[in-house]
């Protein structure tokens, strides 16, 4: 006699953008930790079916937007923000969101909100790029960071950040000698600049709130 119940709730499918830079298994293997089955997209096809799209992101600004480009998922970046569907984009996925960086001059970002990606400035005390564990500071609430505790740590890796024009979009900050946006969202749209896979329990938890809130929106 057969126990599997009929009525379980599928698992989210998310479709994780590969533009052909970086090793995406750490970020499939979090998503799957945390309840969803990660599908690596390499062509705009792949994400049928998929309830959300998450963007991880290592190398440059400019090389990401040339790939994302020539693999034709630039295109359906911009109709999946568009039309409000769930994103998450990590490091280098969450700086495509905005217009451009110094990074790479001539490159376009995806635009999707005001702003631009700076980076650290040269000083004596600080190291760049921004390498290991440091707290978030709380701006504003955001469903992902649901059941966190006050300035929890999390892992970064960048030298570059973004400064977005819009100041109420920016969920959390944290200071590298400088106060930088370490997260934004709106609506369904999020981004993170540290590294939730490498993030540990906080991490995971993050990418789990992620997922639940795929859950609730079916």
């Amino acid at each position: 006699m057969s126990h599997l119940r009929t009525d379980a709730v599928p698992r989210p499918r998310v479709a994780v953008i590969d533009y052909g830079s970086g090793n995406l298994r750490s970020v499939e293997k979090a998503l799957q930790a945390a309840g969803a089955d990660a599908v690596r997209c390499v062509r705009p096809e792949t994400v049928e079916g998929c309830d959300a799209i998450v963007l991880p992101g290592v190398g440059s600004f400019g090389d990401c937007a040339l790939s994302l480009e020539e693999r034709g998922l630039t295109p359906l970046l911009h109709a999946w923000l568009q039309s409000g569907r769930p994103y998450l984009g990590i490091c280098l996925g969450y700086q495509i969101l905005f217009e451009s960086s110094e990074e790479s001059p001539d490159a376009q970002g995806l635009g999707h909100w005001p702003g631009r990606v700076v980076k650290f400035a040269a000083a004596p005390q600080r190291k760049v790029p921004h390498m290991g564990w440091n707290s978030l500071a709380w701006e504003k609430p955001d469903k992902i960071f649901a059941g966190l505790p006050a300035q929890p740590y999390v892992f970064f890796v960048h030298s570059y950040y973004p400064s977005p024009r819009e100041a109420d979009i920016v969920t959390a900050r944290c200071n590298y000698g400088v106060d930088f946006a370490a997260a934004a969202a709106k609506d369904n749209v999020h981004g993170v600049q540290f590294h939730p896979e490498k993030s540990q329990s906080t991490g995971l938890r993050i990418l789990g709130n992620f997922v639940a809130s795929l859950r609730a929106d079916n």
